[in-house]
């Protein structure tokens, strides 16, 4: 898809720090990482969200994101790691390709990237 962000990342037409890539998956650095190593794990087929990905693609891109996961704790210290994904308008999505942030977490960080229960 012409217009969208991480199809012009994947096929070189924009900019990207790109951390690692393989048939199916591409790997780089958000525009605003929300922490030291904050990552996105991408396939490079155009899929918008969970409810159209392939399985195979996503068996992928989870195994992936698991490897950058353990590399990026060890290579930033971090003392651990959210793996976040949004699917949809109103669950967050603001990219219409799928993707899975990594996140790497440290003490007192001051992130908040956890549910809260409804009042």
């Amino acid at each position: 898809m012409e217009s969208c962000i991480f199809c012009q990342i994947n096929n070189r037409k924009s900019p990207a720090t790109i951390i690692f890539e393989n048939s199916k998956i591409i790997v780089f650095n958000p525009i605003d990482p929300v922490s030291k190593g904050h990552t996105l794990v991408v396939p490079k087929e155009h899929f918008e969200n969970i409810l159209d990905i392939d399985p195979s693609v996503l068996k992928e891109l989870i195994l992936v994101s698991k490897d950058i996961s353990m590399e990026l704790t060890k290579k930033y210290k971090a003392t651990g790691v959210n793996l976040l994904q949004a699917s949809g308008k109103d669950a967050g999505q603001s990219v219409f390709h799928f993707h899975m942030h990594v996140v790497p977490r440290y003490k007192n960080d001051g992130l908040d990237l956890w549910l809260r229960e409804k009042i």
